[in-house]
């Protein structure tokens, strides 16, 4: 049968059959619902619909199916679906190529919670090493629970489960991280229209309230002499051994330390520049480097080269050493703290302690919150942290080297006589004295 012979529409069941190949691939409108049939030239047979795109407004065309496996019926009903996901602002192509993809309602939860941690990543609210925590929790408690579960079809009591089978182990701060996580997830999922609720909401109430945290340990002015003698006696490496001393002198955090790199250190200008993505507090940091610190990453360059990471890792070979993302020349995770577990202070020092000690000693003398909050890299509070830019790059290395050579008197174990007249001055490179300030 001819097209031109066609004389009514909707267009019949013996007209579709009939309908003749041409030698150019037709359409014809069925007649209702901007529903088409497609003639190849091939006589192969389609439905196609007609419909504006929701974001731009164009005009476009979708496949519904082949004929007769969809039959005129059939294709009305895809046809008036594709209308009411249009009507609803969705894009019916889009849509359908989320399902294939698993992206979409009725895609499994593990497609949108790796999705979700690519995004944190990307947008640089994940570092490296909250990736890896991520990473490990999806893939060891999260996903082999829910992990095939159409993200859409999951319940309060899927997402309760998981963390009820990390608390029964007793972790209760990993049980409070992954219902965090797991309700960030969802509203990720509720943004993409993946899912109406949000599952993960209420699983606070019904938690075990993890113990209190308990501060690192770390010591006090009086117990620095012995331990600062036992530090420069030990028998670690020269690069663990400098990364602790290192960790030490700038109050730094271990993890900053370890994947330290040459090309943030200017040892002329004697500064260690951070960028904002390997920040905890993300914004850039500046440190003021004091003399022994400079002395001691000249004294490593031989061992550890002339660029990329300053302390490598030349002997572990585990991944599981690393955070995602790292590359295996980082020293190992733990190596500064086994550095002094190794001279006697396990239980009593850790290396994030020594912030606590810094922190501790550098108030006792005086010195202004303001500098030793900024020099332990903590976030500021509220709007202080969008208007208030400063970073005291020079009072810091006024008070960064008072406090390496304060450390240094203190091992060296001078009199109470002695330490109280150094208390009031500062000597800095090139002879020059600064007084410390007044209250």
């Amino acid at each position: 049968m001819k097209r031109s012979a066609i004389k009514r529409r909707p267009l019949a069941d013996t007209v579709l059959s009939k309908l003749e190949p041409e030698e150019k691939e037709y359409r014809e409108s069925y007649g209702v619902d901007r529903l088409y049939f497609v003639v190849a030239s091939s006589g192969r047979k389609r439905w196609e619909v007609r419909y504006k795109k929701p974001a731009t407004g164009k005009w476009a065309w979708m496949g519904i199916g082949t004929y007769p496996d969809v039959t005129a019926k059939a294709a009305r009903a895809l046809a008036q679906e594709a209308a009411n996901k249009v009507a609803e602002g969705i894009d019916p192509i889009l849509k359908r190529r989320e399902e294939k993809t698993g992206e979409g309602r009725m895609g499994p939860f593990e497609v949108t919670a790796n999705a979700w941690l690519k995004h944190r990543v990307g947008e640089g609210h994940f570092t490296p090493g909250t990736e890896y925590q991520a990473r490990t929790m999806l893939d060891n408690d999260i996903l082999p629970i829910i992990g095939n579960i159409p993200v859409s079809k999951v319940t309060r009591a899927d997402c309760a489960r998981v963390q009820g089978l990390i608390e029964k182990r007793g972790s209760l701060n990993r049980a409070k991280k992954c219902r965090i996580w797991l309700r960030s997830i969802f509203d990720y999922a509720h943004a993409l229209d993946r899912c109406d609720v949000n599952p993960a909401t209420s699983l606070r109430i019904s938690s075990k309230a993890p113990k209190k945290s308990k501060p690192f340990p770390f010591l006090r002015e009086s117990e620095l002499p012995d331990f600062l003698r036992s530090l420069r006696k030990t028998s670690s490496g020269p690069l663990v051994k400098a990364a602790a001393w290192i960790t030490l002198y700038l109050a730094s955090r271990p993890g900053m330390v370890r994947r330290m790199e040459w090309s943030e250190i200017n040892l002329k200008e004697a500064i260690w520049h951070v960028k904002a993505e390997k920040m905890k507090a993300r914004r850039d940091y500046l440190t003021p480097l004091p003399r022994q610190v400079v002395a001691l990453l000249k004294e490593i360059r031989p061992l550890a080269g002339e660029d990329g990471q300053v302390f490598p890792n030349r002997n572990s070979k585990r991944p599981i050493d690393l955070a995602v993302g790292e590359k295996n020349s980082f020293l190992a995770i733990g190596s500064i703290n086994k550095c002094l577990t190794r001279v006697g202070y396990a239980g009593r020092m850790t290396g994030h302690g020594s912030r606590h000690t810094a922190k501790t000693l550098l108030s006792e003398h005086g010195w202004p919150r303001d500098w030793s909050e900024m020099q332990l890299a903590h976030a500021l509070p509220g709007l202080e942290a969008t208007y208030n830019q400063a970073v005291w790059i020079k009072q810091r290395r006024t008070m960064m080297q008072w406090y390496a050579d304060y450390l240094d008197l203190l091992e060296l174990g001078m009199t109470d006589a002695q330490m109280d007249a150094f208390d009031n001055q500062v000597l800095l490179p090139g002879g020059q004295r600064y007084h410390l300030p007044s209250e």
